[in-house]
C-alpha cells in the first residue's frame, strides 16, 4: 500500500465531498419546516462521513485511521435512515440513486479499512 500523502488523495474522501454536495442539494428542496429537524441532520451525518476521514488521516497512528473510518462508516448508516425517513415522507423520489450511493462510498470504505488492517497485520 502505497504511502498517504494526504486524506485529499483518497478516493473515498473525494466521492464523500461530491456526496455532501448532493445531499445539500436535495435537502435544499426540503419542506422549510424541516429545516432545524431531519434536514439539518442529514447534512451533519453527511459532512460527518468525510470528516472522520481526514481526521482519521491526521492521527497518530493506523489504528485510530480505521477506527475513525468505522465513524464514518456509521455516519453513512444513520444518513442512510434519515434518507429513507425522508423519502418515506415524501420529501424527495431519488432513493435509489442515494442507496447506490451509500453502498459505493461503503464499499470504500470497507476496503480501506481491510487495507489497513492487512497493514498492521504484517507490520
Amino acid at each position: 500500500m502505497e504511502k498517504l500523502k494526504s486524506y485529499k488523495d483518497l478516493e473515498v474522501w473525494k466521492v464523500s465531498m461530491e456526496f455532501v454536495t448532493e445531499i445539500y442539494q436535495i435537502t435544499s428542496k426540503f419542506p422549510s419546516s424541516e429545516l432545524y429537524g431531519l434536514s439539518a441532520q442529514i447534512r451533519r451525518c453527511a459532512v460527518s462521513i468525510p470528516s472522520n476521514i481526514a481526521e482519521g488521516a491526521g492521527r497518530k497512528n493506523t489504528r485510530e485511521f480505521i477506527q475513525f473510518l468505522y465513524i464514518s462508516n456509521g455516519s453513512l448508516s444513520e444518513l442512510e435512515t434519515q434518507l429513507e425517513i425522508a423519502f418515506r415522507l415524501g420529501y424527495f423520489t431519488e432513493i435509489e440513486y442515494f442507496t447506490e450511493k451509500i453502498k459505493y462510498i461503503r464499499k470504500m470504505l470497507v476496503n480501506l479499512i481491510y487495507a489497513l488492517e492487512r497493514k498492521l497485520k504484517t507490520s
